[in-house]
């Protein structure tokens, strides 16, 4: 598209941002029919339809939501550009929910908000322990951090990281069991288990563990809940290996079994995606995830 009028790009752009002509009208400082015109006149000369109707709500077509990171690329660059000249420094605020599982969002959320709201003092993060995506889905949080990639095609996810979990007991247990180092010592140690229903004793099996319902001393289906019971010396359990680094009096055993590997997803829906203070909180989320510590 050539001559690209910057006036209708900021008319796309606020209208996906917000959802509505009349308030990308507001936040312009346009009359409505004035920015409806320029909205209709980038449609016109792209030859596509970026947005439809939906009650009184302006929605991004397919097409749309296909060039929105264009377009926003863009603008971030001039709103860059218009900064570095003028010496200014972008504000930006508001709530954004971030959901994790209940270890994740114990351990390592806390302080990356710390750090965000430094950096960004008008975000207010809400933190939503949770092991769920429906919730994303149903708008009950901004973003999510989760261990698979997102199948809807309502969603967007950012691979972060790889991460690892190993196994681990605590220092007492260590003293009255020993440290077991091959995948052998295990057979007639005791496990604090995740679940009854046999998935997690089919797992540890699949990981190369001969071990039986009769190796679990207890179940706990919450990670806090079964961390706190390997911590009590109740058993071998799993953990993210940077979380177990930072827990005292916890040690590693099973040496030589290879640890678990799983995915650090960074998850928002597309639509989510526009708003400017959900993109800073992704980002800065993205950077803190992306090591481990």
């Amino acid at each position: 598209m050539s001559n690209l009028d910057w006036n209708q790009l900021k008319a796309f752009l606020e209208t996906a941002e917000t959802g509505s002509l009349s308030a990308a009208a507001r936040k312009l400082g346009l009359t409505q029919p004035t920015l409806s015109r320029q909205v209709a006149a980038i449609e016109q000369r792209m030859g596509v339809t970026l947005f439809e109707r939906v009650g009184k709500a302006m929605a991004l077509t397919p097409t749309g939501l296909d060039l929105l990171e264009h377009a926003r690329a863009m603008g971030a660059a001039a709103e860059a550009l218009d900064l570095a000249a003028t010496g200014r420094s972008e504000a930006v605020g508001g709530v954004v929910s971030v959901t994790a599982t209940d270890m994740v969002a114990a351990h390592l959320l806390p302080p990356l908000v710390r750090q965000l709201r430094e950096q960004e003092p008008g975000i207010v993060v809400e933190v939503i322990p949770s092991n769920a995506l429906s919730n994303l889905l149903r708008r009950e949080a901004d973003i999510a951090i989760r261990h698979v990639k997102p199948e809807q095609p309502e969603l967007i996810g950012r691979l972060i990281r790889e991460a690892r979990a190993s196994f681990y007991a605590s220092e007492d247990w260590v003293k009255t069991h020993g440290h077991p180092r091959d995948a052998e010592d295990a057979v007639h140690l005791p496990f604090v288990g995740s679940d009854r229903s046999g998935q997690f004793l089919y797992y540890l099996r699949q990981h190369g563990l001969s071990l039986s319902e009769s190796n679990f001393s207890c179940y706990a289906d919450h990670n806090t809940a079964h961390w706190a019971l390997v911590r009590q010396g109740m058993g071998i359990g799993t953990m993210m290996d940077e979380i177990a680094r930072a827990t005292p009096g916890i040690v590693r055993v099973l040496d030589n079994v290879p640890p678990v590997c799983f995915p650090i997803w960074l998850v928002s829906h597309r639509e989510l995606r526009t708003s400017r203070r959900i993109r800073v909180v992704f980002e800065a989320l993205a950077q803190g995830l992306s090591t481990d510590g």
